[in-house]
């Protein structure tokens, strides 16, 4: 009986294993950059394989920034240095607008194609702005850099 009952435990375990190997091996990938786009001082930045975590997601973006400026000229600031990046999960590409799909897609007036919209799916917007400085919004938090030039959760200083 004893063997019965360390069975489920062994697959427990086993389970867990493969999905922290995947999630290790998922973020050893590089980040893909597919697309960017600009509009005015606002960039958009289409990837696919981008960090699953905030702070991921905040490293990637301050370990790259210089690279995406002189690759992509991004961020492009306006004259008061004012700026919005927003990073998009590429998922299955560029499609159609579509009527049906109006709210759900994401389209580009830079793209003259009939196939220059994505899925909406933000993964990171990053923002300046004289007052606040730079700012990293993810899907649930805030984060800035502030005045010592530290990494703080929004409201935390």
């Amino acid at each position: 009986m004893k063997s019965r009952n360390k069975k489920p435990l062994l697959t427990i375990c086993l389970v867990i294993s493969v999905l922290m190997f995947y999630l290790f091996w998922r973020s050893l990938r590089p980040v893909d950059i597919i697309d960017v786009h600009k509009n005015g001082f606002y960039s958009y930045l289409l990837v696919k394989d981008f960090p699953f975590t905030a702070k991921g997601q905040i490293n990637w973006w301050l370990k790259n920034s210089k690279m995406l400026k002189n690759h992509y000229d991004i961020p492009k600031p306006d004259s008061d240095g004012d700026f919005g990046i927003v990073v998009w999960d590429f998922g299955q590409g560029y499609k159609e607008q579509g009527d049906e799909s109006k709210d759900d897609r994401f389209c580009f007036a830079d793209f003259k194609s009939p196939k220059n919209c994505i899925d909406k799916n933000m993964i990171l917007y990053i923002t300046h702005t004289k007052i606040s400085g730079i700012s990293f919004i993810t899907h649930n938090d805030e984060y800035r850099i502030n005045k010592k030039g530290e990494l703080v959760k929004d409201g935390s200083d």
